[in-house]
């Protein structure tokens, strides 16, 4: 087995942002890290983040930062990563791509102690960079700029020190002085040594800063001092002109000043009144803000709550430092101030957002002061606030995030055409239940009802300098109605426009007069509103037609076709006319190229199942350039221009003209037109849906795109380069056009059955759309009732507080059984109001071993929920699956819920366990408990099994039966290594996830009421998720991000079928401790991210099947089997000579990263494959000629694979 490993949804978690000027001097962009994922982001007018580029770097970012030389107007960005290799890139507006300045080896590749990479800080005057490991070494480099102005980078200089970790490095502002970094040390080398322990509990965190000396061209450890033992994270202060350097500590509860020769200056952080006294308050996010007479620095807790830092000051001498509660945000792994005035919240769950500054702080709000510090024999008197709704911040736009995956998986519960993603994501207060499905997310902007189906809609603008249309034309059968576009759409009488006829098309031409096309002739309606008609001859009618602004074409019944053109003198003169010999179905002329008189093709489609090229120039005369006969007869047909042919500044190549095609039977084809002779070449086909596409030009993202609506509406336009034909989230439209207006720049107006629709698209280059369930706490895992097709949701949030106990909610809480029975008090997430602070806030903080726990029923069509019923006792779900009991058929099947009191970590220990059985009542719309039955250990993983229930508790594999009143255990096996992470059956046989030791193959002899094992895996996996694929096969995934196949031998399956014994004694007689047969891995492949979700699916109608993976960092991948073994070595070639040609941007080699714990096997990586458009025309064609073929050949097969996926 070959699989292809394709992302579908990008990561959407960040673990790192940046802010800087990247493409421009004045470019206001933030780049962020995602996983193995870089992207550059940028605000647009509106206030929406725009994804500019988005580049995968198959290697782990660890940091980022970014710098200027000095005097320079560009940022470049600094990766550290686990290549062994500081790495610098700069973004190229040209190639629209990171390029690669700099890549210096200093170390091995891997995430590891003593290997820089885990830290970056800059000198603020870009001359030079530190690069901190986790322990002992140091490296710093020397940044400069050569004769040519290029940047330039020198050899490393050491900074190490050994038995020495470190916590947090930062660059000081030192003007123009000797580079100064300082980090946050703790000293190991007593500890190390003392068996005691003593030392380790003495042992004194330092701030040490390191000097550069640019003259000497060396590192020193200038200054060291004892500091906070809870000092986690430093900030610079500004320095030089603009403030009295240094640097703020942010420690457990206090926020300190320090610097060389300068006494503390220390800050208590206010905290919020609700927070156990147990509990302290650390900085985990920060940013400065600078102005020409000011700054200031914003740090956020890891509660989410901002407060803004100012200190006062007098030269280089500090006497106070003030912390004032500024607002709450949800918990961000980085915050960036742009110098619009915005603030970027990168979250670290949930949704990310785009914030406006409405004020910054210059309000009565909670302040703590270092003068106003008061010592007690408690420690320092704390400063008490309560967080508010949002007052100097107000949210302008959310980047979707499912960060993280916690369980997913794919039905079509609602009877769509395709089916849907259900996943489970988030985190406490910020988690929901996602419905995904492939398309781009569509707003309605406006819905009217019309008298009657209209046939066409149309947008006309009233001159060519305009930038909004002013009138929509919409075509009945027998009647035009003509709309104005302003405060308000209204009808017009004045236009112009002949109105008892339909209207087939209608163009503003060049000289700003407009052309309406109806089936008795044209009417050219003048700048100055006189009228110029032609009219068809005898009985003959207008059935198509088509126009840009100086070229108009008209079919006629019968297949005779006339081409007009705008003359000097402002009049549409026939130009030449053509019989087509048979009726024409469809015709289309493209637009004119820039600094050209017209368009060169003209494209007929005709009922004889053919498409033909004709020549426009004067001296083709129309005549037939090419013909393309087509599988069915032609219904609609676009001329597109394709994104720019190649992505480097040095390839001049014009992007490619390429003729689409609707077909009658549904498919769309897609075929290259030459722009010189016309002919055509290298066609593509895509099936839309059941109905015949017809296509529409639009813009979208500033530049002309195809909308094609059959079924369901599509959508062709470039994405970061690349030409992408996605679904478009929506219901079947009949007829669309271009729209552009004030409030909506870029959309469509529409006509479906009897409305008028206005719609605009969301954010392109999304793969999925979501729709959001809010949930109370963080979801564990779900099922789908297969009969009252309903979502049972597990949830439980370690710390938290139960519903019951929360003092802050309003009103009574009546709880009986476990289950909240007035409605009105059913959770916070159920009212609006109070939702939307759980989630500004987060939920009430618990203590140790403090679980809070609900099991929830949701309707998957409404995502409203039925019944949300929390667990009391300290209980937390961890566990669910559906049975049905051969002891109580009449029941149906049953929901069975693992659960687990006072579960605590580090170690890991609970009190007990237990399994509860619940029926469902009202059509699936409540829980009724029916019993609990204690286990004695953590039931990880349940499933049904032959008419009982099969629990994994602890590391003990039990089957149980259903009894009146508990569970009754019935058999066991207790020789499983550590914790049973999953369980799946089929037939007799179960396959059993260790969390530490990979799969174990087990079987169940009935006769003897047995399990025993007959198979293990070689080597130890921590199964995170598994999937069952056949009877000898399972897929897998791990915790540090492999995914994995293991099969039993087809002999030794058989030869454990056909042993009498059924393998008993075979398995008896064990290998080193383990079973007597191995399994064989056939797929190995490192995802770069932890899998926590496996489903197999097919993704289209009538698709291959394939695996699909969720991720915690928000990515969702596929895994589509070959069908031959001519694609295998196709795409393995492929993938070789780009490892060769485009190596990674981090400087990571992809073999060896995709090979991180075991050498990937079968398995060839889609997401490298698909970086071949990236590549520079001459390597496309170096390649495609190895591989010989040509590129659009390579294209063509990459396009291919995707749509096989989605």
């Amino acid at each position: 087995m070959f699989l292809y490993n394709l992302t579908l949804n990008r990561p959407s978690g960040i673990q790192c942002a940046i802010y800087g000027n990247f493409s421009a001097p004045k470019a206001q962009e933030i780049v962020v890290s995602r996983g193995c994922y870089l992207e550059l982001l940028r605000p647009d007018d509106n206030g929406k983040v725009q994804t500019i580029l988005s580049s995968n770097v198959f290697g782990v970012i660890r940091a980022l930062a970014p710098f200027r030389l000095t005097g320079g107007l560009k940022d470049y960005i600094i990766i550290g990563s686990d290549s062994g290799r500081i790495v610098i890139l700069e973004y190229s507006k040209e190639k629209h791509a990171f390029v690669k300045l700099h890549q210096e080896t200093f170390g091995k590749s891997g995430c590891r102690r003593i290997v820089p990479g885990q830290y970056l800080a800059t000198d603020p005057k870009g001359r030079a960079t530190m690069l901190g490991a986790v322990e002992k070494q140091k490296f710093v480099y020397v940044l400069n700029r050569d004769s040519a102005a290029n940047l330039t980078i020198s050899s490393p200089l050491e900074a190490h020190k050994s038995h020495n970790i470190t916590f947090s490095v930062v660059g000081l502002d030192m003007g123009f002085d000797n580079p100064v970094f300082a980090a946050i040390e703790l000293d190991y080398a007593d500890a190390d040594q003392d068996s005691t322990g003593e030392a380790a509990s003495e042992a004194q965190k330092h701030l040490t800063f390191y000097e550069l000396d640019l003259g000497l061209n060396h590192v020193s450890r200038k200054w060291s001092e004892p500091v906070d033992n809870g000092a986690n994270l430093l900030m610079a202060v500004p320095g030089g002109a603009d403030g009295p350097g240094g640097v703020l500590v942010a420690a457990e509860n206090f926020i300190i000043y320090k610097n060389q020769d300068h006494p503390d200056v220390r800050a208590v952080i206010p905290r919020r009144t609700t927070l156990p006294v147990d509990r302290g308050v650390l900085i985990v996010a920060h940013t400065t803000h600078r102005q020409k007479a000011m700054f200031f620095v914003l740090v956020q807790s890891e509660y989410g709550d901002l407060y803004k830092v100012t200190l006062t000051y007098r030269e280089a001498a500090v006497s106070e430092i003030k912390v004032k509660y500024f607002d709450t945000l949800p918990p961000c792994s980085s915050i960036c101030v742009l110098k619009t005035g915005f603030l970027f919240a990168a979250s670290e769950f949930g949704n990310h957002a785009l914030y406006q500054f409405q004020g910054i702080g210059d309000d009565d709000s909670v302040e703590s002061s270092s003068t106003g510090l008061q010592e007690t024999e408690e420690g320092f008197q704390p400063v008490f606030f309560d967080p508010r709704p949002l007052k100097n911040l107000v949210l302008i736009d959310e980047m979707d995030s499912l960060c993280p995956i916690t369980d997913m998986k794919v039905a079509n519960l609602l009877g769509e055409e395709i089916p849907q993603i259900w996943a489970l994501c988030g985190r406490g207060s910020r988690s929901s239940l996602r419905v995904l499905r492939p398309g781009l997310a569509v707003t309605e902007m406006a819905v009217s009802p019309l008298p009657g189906a209209p046939q066409a809609v149309f947008t006309v603008r009233r001159s060519q300098t305009d930038e909004f249309d002013a009138y929509i034309v919409v075509s009945f059968t027998n009647a035009t109605l003509v709309l104005s576009i302003g405060e308000t759409v209204e009808e017009v009488n004045d236009s112009g426009f002949l109105g008892p006829t339909p209207t087939l098309r209608c163009q503003l031409l060049a000289d700003d007069s407009i052309l309406q096309v109806h089936p008795g002739g044209l009417r050219h309606i003048r700048v100055d509103r006189r009228i110029n008609e032609w009219r068809t001859p005898g009985r003959r009618t207008i059935t198509k037609a088509t126009s840009n602004e100086r070229q108009v074409v008209i079919a006629m019944t019968g297949g005779e076709v006339l081409y007009f053109e705008l003359n000097a003198l402002g009049q549409l003169a026939e130009t030449e006319r053509k019989d087509m010999a048979g009726d024409v179905a469809c015709l289309d002329i493209g637009p004119i190229p820039e600094g050209r008189q017209r368009a060169r093709f003209l494209v007929v489609g005709s009922y004889d199942s053919t498409v033909r090229v004709l020549g426009l120039n004067p001296e083709d005369n129309m005549k037939a350039l090419a013909l393309q006969s087509t599988p069915s007869p032609p219904e609609s047909l676009l001329l597109l221009d394709s994104p720019q042919a190649g992505t480097s500044g040095e390839d001049t190549r014009l992007g490619s003209l390429f003729l689409h095609v609707g077909l009658a039977n549904g498919v769309l084809l897609r075929t290259e037109v030459d722009r010189v002779a016309g002919t055509l070449s290298d066609t593509r086909t895509r099936f839309l849906g059941t109905k015949p596409p017809k296509l529409f030009a639009a813009k979208v993202g500033g530049s002309r795109c195809m909308l094609a609506l059959s079924s369901r509406p599509w959508l062709g336009y470039n994405d970061m380069g690349r030409y992408t034909l996605t679904p478009l989230s929506y219901e079947a439209l009949d007829y669309a056009w271009g729209f552009a207006s004030d409030q909506c720049p870029e959309g469509f107006v529409s006509v479906a059955k009897s409305t008028l629709r206005i719609l605009t698209l969301e954010r392109l280059g999304e793969t999925f759309n979501q729709q959001t369930a809010v949930l109370r706490y963080t979801p564990r895992k779900f099922v789908i009732h297969p009969d009252h097709r309903v979502i049972i949701v597990a949830e439980a949030d370690h710390g938290a507080v139960p519903l019951a106990q929360r003092e802050d909610l309003p009103g009574p809480m009546n709880i009986e059984n476990g289950a909240i029975q007035e409605p009105g008090f059913r959770g916070p997430e159920l009212d609006e109001q109070l939702g939307a602070l759980e989630q500004q806030f987060g939920g009430m903080r618990g203590g140790q071993a403090q679980w809070a726990s609900c099991v929830r029923i949701i309707d998957p069509t409404s995502l409203q929920t039925h019944h949300a019923l929390e667990l009391d006792n300290n209980e937390a779900a961890v566990s669910l699956c559906l049975a049905r009991f051969n002891t109580a058929p009449e029941e149906g099947a049953l929901l069975c819920v693992g659960t687990v009191k006072g579960l605590s970590f580090y170690p890991r220990r609970a009190d007990d366990g237990f399994i509860r059985i619940y029926r469902l009542r009202d059509a699936g719309r409540r829980l009724e408990l029916m019993h609990r039955t204690p286990v004695g250990e953590t039931p990880g993983a349940l499933t049904a099994f032959k008419g009982r229930l099969l629990a994994g508790c602890g590391n003990i594999l039990r089957i149980y039966e259903l009894g009146k009143k508990k569970l009754l255990r019935k058999c066991e096996h207790r020789k499983l290594p550590t914790h049973i992470a999953t369980l799946s059956t089929l037939g007799d046989r179960i396959f059993v996830g260790d969390g530490q030791e990979s799969f174990h193959y087990m079987k169940y002899k009935k006769a003897d009421n047995i399990i025993y094992e007959y198979a293990d895996d070689v080597a130890p996996r921590y199964v995170t998720s598994a999937l069952q694929l056949d009877y000898d096969t399972m897929c897998g995934a791990d915790k540090f991000g492999n995914i994995f196949m293991t099969r039993l031998p087809s002999d030794i399956s058989a030869q454990v079928e056909d042993d009498p014994t059924g393998g008993k004694f075979a398995g008896a007689s064990n290998l080193l401790q383990g079973a007597a047969h191995k399994l064989e891995d056939i797929i190995n492949f490192h995802a770069g991210d932890t899998v926590t979700a496996l489903q197999r699916a097919a993704m289209q109608p009538g698709g291959r099947e394939v695996i699909l993976y969720g991720t915690v960092m928000g990515a969702i991948g596929a895994l589509l089997p070959f069908s031959s073994r001519e694609d295998v070595d196709f795409f393995s070639h492929l993938e070789m000579h780009l490892r060769q040609e485009q190596p990674p941007l981090a400087g990571r080699d992809h073999l060896g990263f995709r090979s991180y714990y075991f050498p990937v096997k079968d398995t060839i990586d889609g997401d490298l494959c698909e970086q071949f458009p990236q590549a520079s025309a001459e390597k496309q064609q170096s390649i495609a000629e190895e591989l010989d073929r040509t590129p659009g050949e390579v294209l063509k097969k990459l396009e291919d694979i995707r749509n096989r996926v989605l």
